[in-house]
């Protein structure tokens, strides 16, 4: 059986407005080669050092998507990944909604694991989306912005 490519791997990659859905990040990384799938949620919450959290905002440069997708293929070629996704939502947000779900399936649970891990981390570290949180005391900070 052929190896998949990163190009058929990487199967769903989006920032959008729209409330996300775990069901459509799930089913974009399903495989029958795979025996592992691992999948992260970022949700928001209600509170960030020791001050309560309102709710927030976030913007996204407009190459904000290609990064990602980029982030996503090296995590794919540096993996032994079937199915990967990453979606990433922008706009106002409540406490408890969804700001970010990605997923990896793999041959065995632990490089489905590590390459969930990898792919959460480097998109929080180089795709250029910023936070905007609004503090219950009237206080706002931006996260993430230069």
């Amino acid at each position: 059986m052929d190896e998949p490519s990163e190009a058929n791997t990487v199967r769903l990659v989006a920032i959008r407005e729209e409330p996300l859905s775990l069901d459509e990040v799930f089913h974009a990384v399903g495989d029958p080669t795979a025996g592992g799938t691992a999948l992260f949620v970022g949700t928001v919450r209600n509170h960030d050092a020791g001050a309560s959290v309102e709710g927030l905002g976030y913007s996204a440069h407009p190459t904000a998507q290609a990064e990602l997708r980029r982030v996503a293929e090296k995590v794919a070629a540096d993996f032994p990944v079937q199915g990967l996704a990453a979606v990433h939502r922008v706009g106002d947000l409540s406490v408890g909604d969804l700001a970010v779900i990605v997923a990896v399936s793999c041959p065995h649970r632990a490089e489905a694991f590590a390459a969930c891990r990898r792919l959460i981390d480097d998109l929080k570290r180089e795709v250029p989306v910023w936070k905007h949180q609004r503090f219950s005391d009237g206080t706002e900070e931006w996260v993430g912005a230069c």
